[in-house]
């Protein structure tokens, strides 16, 4: 998986970003609805409970209104005594009412009426007070209402009423319990969003320098090291997905721009390599021709046999470097192999000539294929292939050391031909690139460095392949190969 593709969008990321704030909102929300519906129930039953206890007392209160107008009536003979009995009585059952509908469960209900019910018992019993008073004696009447009523009926009923007060106290307690877990409750679900949010904010930070802040800064100092000319610098491929996108087509761009100066250089070479070898090659046919018109002049059949020979050696050598002179003229252009059928130790052998005296010159030992009952028939342009050995051959003749060995092996197939140089040389300082700008550095004195980059060239025209390798201890093994059969294009 690319790191484009494990990398998210800054579209991604944005819409994530916004998603975890709504949620943030929407929990702080849901803290602030949940602690004020948590506050507004307390606060309701609180106010509730509150008014039961106070009905409840009200009732006390009228029930001793009560007794003090049967004490008024019978021991003051006040007249109105008992119409302000009834009006308190109504009272009672105004609040017994108010009561009854404040009543949220059965335990409240059960406590009211209890207690309703032992107010009616006081009212019946006083009922006879004033419906038959000559049934009561003064002593009779003192000893039922300090004794029957006050100690009996009226006791009873406090009793009921603090026991009803209790249980409202009880839920009162258990309420300011629940509001405390109700506050602690409001205050956990306030602090998650709170502790989200910070969480989210740490995060972003975080976040935005790896993914963003980081990445630009190293998109900024890619562009300016490659606005300096550095074009092998690479932008770090890394951030959210457009900014890995954008340093990846800094750095394809970079690359063409190096393929763009590569092709710039390799023009302006080409320009100059086109003004200077066409005046070279004029200058070197003038005397090739002069000499090989000397050579066919002087040549009769009045010279001895080797005399001949000779001057026949140096009419084919000016005429195979007269063709050279035209192959390397033909550098500077694309090649257009003339394929015809040959052979490998003729081609060999005609890239060897030239290099006999040098061979000689060095006391080098020269290893040859043995293509004894082989077929080594190839159908290929003698010319340019003999050129490119001359090239290989001549790069390990120079660079082997005297009375040292020049080893070269073939192995021929239905198909393919494989050639390897073997050479005791130093090795060579670079790996040529077929591809490179220039033809790399050279070690010698006269030397132009255009051997190597002719014979890729001419193996490129052939189909074939050169691979250099250099020996730890020494020596370049070059091997080639080459189809039997060139399919001319």
């Amino acid at each position: 998986m690319s790191q484009q593709a494990r990398s998210k969008s800054l579209k991604d990321v944005l819409l994530i970003h916004e998603l975890t704030f709504i949620l943030l909102v929407a929990l702080a929300g849901t803290a602030g609805v949940i602690g004020m519906r948590l506050w507004d129930q307390s606060s309701q039953e609180s106010q509730r409970i509150n008014l039961m206890v106070q009905e409840i007392q009200q009732t006390r209160g009228d029930l001793y209104r009560q007794m003090k107008e049967l004490f008024d009536m019978y021991f003051l003979k006040d007249p109105q005594a008992q119409e302000e009995y009834n009006v308190y009585t109504q009272s009672i059952g105004v609040h017994f009412q108010k009561l009854l509908e404040l009543t949220v469960d059965q335990e409240e209900k059960s406590a009211i009426l209890d207690l309703q019910n032992s107010y009616q018992a006081f009212v019946i019993e006083t009922q006879h007070f004033f419906s038959r008073p000559q049934d009561y004696s003064d002593e009779a009447l003192e000893k039922t209402l300090n004794t029957h009523l006050e100690s009996g009926i009226f006791h009873r009923y406090e009793i009921i009423s603090a026991r009803a007060e209790r249980l409202l106290l009880v839920k009162q307690r258990e309420l300011s319990s629940r509001l405390e877990e109700a506050k602690s409750t409001s205050i956990t679900l306030l602090m998650v969003p709170i502790g989200l949010a910070l969480l989210l904010l740490v995060f972003s930070r975080i976040f935005l320098n790896r993914a963003i802040v980081r990445p630009i800064r190293g998109v900024l100092h890619a562009t300016n090291e490659i606005s300096t000319g550095n074009l092998d610098y690479k932008a770090p491929e890394e951030g959210v997905a457009e900014l890995a996108t954008l340093s990846q087509s800094i750095n394809r761009m970079a690359e063409e721009l190096a393929h763009s100066q590569e092709a710039l250089v390799r023009s302006e070479k080409q320009a100059a390599l086109g003004l200077l070898v066409p005046m070279l090659a004029h200058n070197i046919r003038n005397p090739l021709a002069s000499i090989r018109a000397t050579a066919q002049v002087a040549d009769s059949n009045e010279l001895d046999q080797e005399t001949r020979d000779s001057l026949k050696a140096i009419i084919s050598t000016v005429d195979r470097l007269d063709r050279w002179t035209h192959a390397l003229l033909a550098y500077l252009h694309p090649l257009k192999p003339q394929p015809s059928f040959t052979t490998l130790r003729q081609v060999l052998q005609g890239s060897l000539v030239p290099l006999q005296q040098k061979i000689q010159e060095k006391s080098l030992r020269l290893v040859l294929p043995d293509w004894q009952d082989q077929d080594d028939r190839i159908f290929t342009d003698e010319n340019l292939l003999e050129q490119a050995l001359y090239n290989l051959l001549l790069n390990a003749v120079e660079a082997s050391p005297p009375h040292t060995t020049i080893e070269i092996r073939s192995a021929l197939q239905k198909d393919m031909i494989h050639i390897v140089i073997n050479d005791q040389g130093p090795g060579m300082p670079f790996t040529p690139d077929p591809h490179a700008i220039s033809p790399g550095p050279t070690t010698k004195r006269f030397g132009t460095g255009l051997g190597i980059p002719f014979a890729f060239k001419v193996f490129e025209a052939l189909s074939g392949n050169i691979y250099f390798n250099s020996h730890i201890k020494g020596g370049t093994s070059t091997e080639l190969t080459l189809p039997r059969n060139h399919q001319q294009s």
